[in-house]
């Protein structure tokens, strides 16, 4: 099967390509003679029914400084000249990244899109999560000052987040005296429209929070993310080292509660974080990571996995 590619993706300037995964699928696509185009999501346009974009061929190679040459941009129509759009740009999730899942979705009985751009609008990653509120720890989304407070007098040390944030930005620990609290919620409600996460503290973080990857609802691999010394947060992005896991019970039991509800959405490339082996976090869909990771520890191909899912479903349209 020969499939024509888009990569909706942030500049191919600023990724690390020692770790990042859509810089991986963008490998194995080329490995499998597909022609690839990238753009990013700025560039989308409607009109007359249609959706296009101006993007540019490209070519990667895992060569670091030299890692992708591209050629003179092109007008493509993303429903008639291209087979699979790869939806990788990393959030916020903001409305610029909700109009792209819009026009997408436009497309999406014409040519596939990973993952399915009106799931991806539906399951931001701290708020799909509340749906498996019975895996995760003490959880709270709120602005009320008040109601962190009582919050934080309940649970002793929490942790405050974004509700919408990524790669472990703006993540505060608040212990149990609640120094600087107020000023926080404050600073928080001044930075963000919407409700923020609270959760109790997880002292299990120290010994890291696990990745796990699905590829169309199975479980793929997991790499364990240690946080740094003084650090609460493990994202690889801010300094977390990656270590080889395996999966606990528990953590089988969190997969095989979530696998069929993302396959059914269309949700073919997803990662979850659980901390101490049980408290599920979030659960990624919109540009997920890890995959290089996993397979360098495990000898897998999570790559190869995933272009052999999208092979299957565009033949299954046909």
């Amino acid at each position: 099967m020969s499939l024509r590619v888009a990569v909706q993706m942030d500049p191919l300037e600023g990724i690390n390509i020692a770790g990042d995964s859509s810089f991986a699928l963008m490998l194995e696509a080329q490995r499998r003679g597909y022609p690839v185009y990238h753009y990013t999501a700025d560039r989308l346009n409607y009109r007359d029914g249609r959706v296009w974009t101006v993007a540019q061929p490209v070519r990667v190679q895992p060569v670091l400084g030299n890692h992708f040459a591209v050629e003179a941009p092109v007008k493509i129509d993303l429903g008639r000249d291209i087979d699979v759009v790869l939806m990788r740009q990393d959030p916020p999730f903001d409305l610029g990244y909700i109009t792209a899942t819009h026009l997408l979705e436009r497309i999406a009985h014409e040519t596939l899109v990973v993952n399915d751009p009106a799931s991806v609008r539906n399951a931001p990653e701290k708020v799909f999560v509340l749906d498996y509120a019975q895996f995760m720890p003490p959880t709270l989304v709120t602005r009320e000052l008040d109601e962190v407070r009582a919050f934080l007098a309940e649970h002793g040390e929490i942790v405050v987040k974004p509700l919408h944030g990524n790669g472990g930005k703006a993540i505060f620990k608040v212990g149990r005296d609640g120094a600087n609290l107020s000023s926080l919620i404050e600073v928080f409600n001044t930075a963000y429209r919407e409700p923020h996460m609270v959760q109790a503290f997880l002292p299990g973080v120290a010994e890291g929070d696990k990745r796990i990857v699905l590829v169309d609802g199975e479980v793929t691999g997991a790499v364990n993310r240690i946080p740094s010394e003084g650090e609460i947060r493990s994202n690889l992005a801010v300094g977390g080292k990656a270590a080889k896991t395996d999966l606990t019970p528990r953590e089988q039991e969190i997969c095989a509660a979530l696998g069929p509800e993302l396959k059914r959405r269309g949700l073919i490339f997803v990662g979850i974080d659980v901390i101490g082996g049980e408290w599920l976090t979030e659960i990624n869909v919109t540009s997920p990571t890890g995959i290089v990771a996993i397979d360098r520890f495990n000898g897998t191909d999570t790559p190869a996995l995933i272009w052999d899912v999208i092979e299957r479903k565009i033949a299954e349209r046909s």
